[in-house]
Formats: C-alpha cells, sequence, structure tokens
C-alpha cells in the first residue's frame, strides 16, 4: 500500500472550534440536525473531559502504526488527530510515547478506530483519547498510508481541518465549512434548552411545552383508568403493560 502526506490543510478557525467546545456533542448533534455522530463504539477512556479542535486524519494498515509517526510531524497546536485503518483493527496501535510527542506538539487529543493500550499513563498525563478498543496487542512499522486524507469513521467522512469535538457521550465531527453556521446554531438550541429547563423546573411537562397530547391524540394513544384496564380494557385496545392513567385525563 502506497500512499501521501498532505502538508498544511486548511483549518478551521479558532474562534469557532473554541466556541464548539463550550456546547459539546449532543448539543451541537442535534443543532445540525442529528448529523456529524461518529456512533457508540467510540468511548473515552477517561471521563469528564471535553475537548473540540482541529482534525489531522491518518490512514493505517492494520497492525501497524507507522503512519501515526508521519502523522505526529504534521500536527500543530490546537489540532486533534483521527486514526483509522484501511480495514478493521482492535490492535493497540497508540500509547504513552505516541500521546507525550503529540502533547508537546499542542495536540489536544486523538480519536481512534482501533486500539489503544498504556491507559493509565493516559489518564495519568491528562492526553484525552477515544478508541474503539483497548488493547496490549503490539504493532509494527511496515506499510504505507496517507496522512490528511479524508476518512470515514463511523459511517461520517472527516476531512483534515474539519472540527472534532468528543466528550463522554462520544465524538463528532463538523465540516470546516460549517463551523460559524455550527455555532450560530448551537447558541439558538441551548438558549432553547435552557428556557424549556426553567420551565421544567417550575413544574411544566414537556407533554405541554412541546405541543405532545395532541400527537398522542394523532397515534391513537387512549388514557385509561387502572380498573379499566384492568378490566381488560387494555387488552382490547392493544395496551400495553406500561400503559397508565395519566393526569389530566382527556378521551
Amino acid at each position: 500500500m502506497s500512499g501521501v502526506i498532505v502538508t498544511n490543510p486548511p483549518r478551521a478557525h479558532a474562534e469557532d472550534v473554541e466556541a464548539l467546545a463550550g456546547y459539546g456533542v449532543a448539543t451541537v448533534h442535534e443543532a445540525l440536525g442529528r448529523t456529524g455522530l461518529l456512533g457508540p463504539t467510540l468511548r473515552p477512556v477517561q471521563q469528564d473531559v471535553r475537548i473540540a479542535g482541529t482534525a489531522v486524519t491518518a490512514l493505517c494498515w492494520p497492525g501497524d502504526n507507522l503512519m501515526i509517526h508521519a502523522a505526529v510531524e504534521q500536527c500543530s497546536e490546537g489540532d486533534i488527530l483521527v486514526v483509522t485503518t484501511t480495514s478493521p483493527c482492535t490492535d493497540g496501535l497508540f500509547g504513552e510515547l505516541f500521546a507525550t510527542a503529540l502533547r508537546h506538539r499542542g495536540v489536544r487529543g486523538l480519536v481512534i478506530n482501533t486500539g489503544v493500550r498504556d491507559t493509565a499513563e493516559l489518564r495519568a498525563m491528562d492526553f484525552p483519547v477515544w478508541s474503539a478498543a483497548v488493547s496490549a496487542q503490539g504493532t509494527v512499522k511496515a506499510t504505507g498510508g496517507s496522512v490528511n486524507v479524508p476518512v470515514v469513521v463511523g459511517g461520517q467522512q472527516i476531512r483534515p481541518g474539519d472540527v472534532i469535538i468528543a466528550d463522554d457521550d462520544g465524538v463528532m465531527v463538523v465540516p470546516r465549512q460549517r463551523s460559524a453556521e455550527a455555532v450560530k446554531l448551537s447558541e439558538a438550541r441551548t438558549a432553547k434548552e435552557e428556557a424549556s429547563r426553567l420551565a421544567f423546573a417550575d413544574g411544566q411537562l414537556g407533554l405541554d411545552r412541546y405541543g405532545l397530547r395532541e400527537t398522542l391524540v394523532r397515534l391513537g394513544v387512549r388514557y385509561q383508568s387502572y380498573e379499566e384496564y384492568a378490566g381488560g380494557a387494555g387488552s382490547e385496545t392493544g395496551g400495553g403493560a406500561g400503559a397508565g392513567a395519566g393526569p389530566g385525563v382527556r378521551p
């Protein structure tokens, strides 16, 4: 396998990256129409950490971390290294020594669609990592790959310079060209959520705030008293064991 190392790709604006870090994965994902999530298999090796940065991508051969070494050279302040392989792999391609080299260059963390090792050391040095596996299995450095080319992780295309956001909820990508738009949409969603939070704290129900009672009626969902349900009416209407009478019953 031959490849290419692309140098100095354009990156999203730093101010947009910093703003998106404040909103987090769930908010930005929803704000962008539930797009960009890299799936549930990428899990943090630490807790209570949220980062955002610009992607440097590395495409490796399974069981071979040669191109991670090449990618380190292309990383700079504010980047997040994103690593995947040409076919599925769970070997430990990344560990403490790589993290030490990346930390020196100002890299904010790692997202890797394979395995990592030295997890205790990574936590101790506060180097954030999201991986698909944890494995002590060693690797070789023998096959060419690519750096700073588009890659696909979790069904999402990641281009160098895109914004990567990662926290306890997972990892997502924001295309570089949409970073400013994502900030505005996330700000609006946050304001909307805050208004709902205050309403819920004051006792309002989501059924009323979001107009969901009408949705229940449209879908044919009916309230029944316990006596009606226990008497067999529930089974006749297809109600389940979780269906019960709610406050403000309206037939």
